[in-house]
């Protein structure tokens, strides 16, 4: 995205704002993928887009109009081949109830993404400043660099951990007590202990069939939502540096290599390479301390080559949502589809959840792999070079320059004397 250089604290649109309960941000998003959601748990759509009042609203909504309503229990039947029990099961007055606002929750947060998308480009154009830290008496947060994966396997094991990870404490507060909430009602922890255990029949027989249909989406969801957003907060942590680095490290009165060069002078420059990182941040400061002027240093940003995208994002690089998408989909819809049928075979729910779990989120990994080797040759996860940094300094100082460098993780470190 081409931004302008202007970074106006008074633009119009902001991309991100820091809280101590979080981080809210502008970024494209798949109106399709984010209407999918939608259609799986009302809310959860609404949720990926940070419009959480919203979210929240249709998410309980969706829980209390489907409990009174027996829809849970009518799709159960539905898929089992019991179409007489689905029928007598369900409650009219409560269903019809709940059609309009099923429907809205999924029309809305389509129409919600694209204008989402749209407020991005034009808050990517206008360039606000973004602050990257806050704190007060309660709590800091702050930008930085994290690991997509680590918050995806988080969610695994624990729904809104991956969350509290990006400190995200509104949407974890909320997934932890809704997740509590659904695994209290649908028994499914002892579920899993008679599974582990051999009971196979006790598993069946303990398992809340309503609750337990509850279970794939809030957890694939919950996996999802914490990678994307750890993604998200990587390139806005990247944003945000190169800000910092175009504002106070481009002096017009640099002196650039081979310009007004003295002969026989001690003068000297050294060039050295970063990723995008807080170590960054700290090598150029602590130059600074050790008598090296602000107007010394030149810190250049470089624009990435735009090229495809990568099959796993890392702490090093993030292409946006990557393999996640059709894996999460596919993943909920198999999981949900293997605790319904896991009623009738043998080993139960929670053997066919997990394995129709697995199936999918593997089947969507496949899938999504296929497609990016035929359209483009795969990319190594290795780090790459993103800011470039020239020092001009006295030769006395050059190897304590290199050696602060090093000491900050500098990716390559030179020394150019011209003369």
């Amino acid at each position: 995205m081409e931004r302008n250089s202007s970074n106006s604290p008074e633009s119009r649109r902001k991309i991100a704002f820091l809280s101590i309960f979080g981080i809210t941000q502008l970024h494209y998003r798949n109106p399709y993928v984010v209407a999918w959601w939608s259609a799986a748990f009302p809310g959860l759509g609404h949720m990926l887009l940070s419009k959480y009042i919203r979210g929240f609203l249709l998410f309980i909504w969706e829980v209390v109009i489907n409990l009174k309503a027996h829809l849970n229990m009518g799709i159960f039947y539905t898929f089992t081949g019991n179409f007489k029990a689905a029928q007598e099961v369900l409650d009219i007055r409560w269903l019809l109830l709940y059609n309009a606002v099923y429907i809205f929750s999924i029309w809305d947060s389509y129409r919600a993404a694209n204008d989402v998308n749209n407020s991005y480009e034009l808050a990517a154009r206008e360039d606000a400043e973004i602050q990257p830290f806050i704190m007060n008496s309660l709590e800091l947060n702050y930008l930085d660099r994290k690991i997509p994966w680590v918050s995806a396997m988080w969610s695994f094991l624990m729904p809104g951990t991956g969350q509290l990870y990006n400190h995200r404490i509104v949407a974890a507060t909320f997934m932890f007590v809704w997740w509590i909430v659904i695994l209290y009602y649908s028994k499914v922890l002892p579920a899993i202990h008679f599974t582990f255990t051999g009971g196979f029949e006790m598993a069946r027989s303990v398992v809340d069939e309503h609750w337990a249909m509850n279970i794939s989406s809030v957890y694939m969801f919950s996996v999802y939502d914490a990678y994307m957003n750890t993604v998200e907060n990587n390139k806005l942590f990247e944003w945000e540096q190169s800000q910092f680095l175009k504002k106070h490290y481009q002096n017009s009165n640099f002196t650039v290599p081979g310009k007004n060069i003295t002969a026989g002078g001690d003068q000297m420059y050294i060039i050295s390479t970063f990723e995008h990182s807080i170590f960054l941040e700290k090598a150029v400061t602590a130059i600074q301390m050790r008598g090296i002027a602000k107007e010394d240093i030149l810190a250049v940003p470089l624009d990435k080559r735009a090229e495809q995208r990568k099959l796993f994002d890392s702490i090093h690089q993030s292409d946006g949502l990557s393999l996640m998408d059709l894996a999460s989909i596919l993943g909920t819809i198999f999981m949900l589809l293997g605790t319904i049928y896991g009623f009738l075979l043998k080993f139960g729910p929670v053997f066919w959840g997990m394995a129709g779990l697995i199936a999918g989120f593997s089947l969507g990994l496949a899938i999504k792999l296929l497609i990016l080797r035929k359209s483009s040759r795969r990319q190594d996860n290795k780090k790459v070079s993103e800011v470039v940094l020239i020092i001009d300094c006295v030769k006395d100082k050059a190897e304590m320059v290199a050696d602060t460098l090093w000491n900050h993780h500098a990716l390559g470190v030179s020394r150019l004397d011209l003369n």
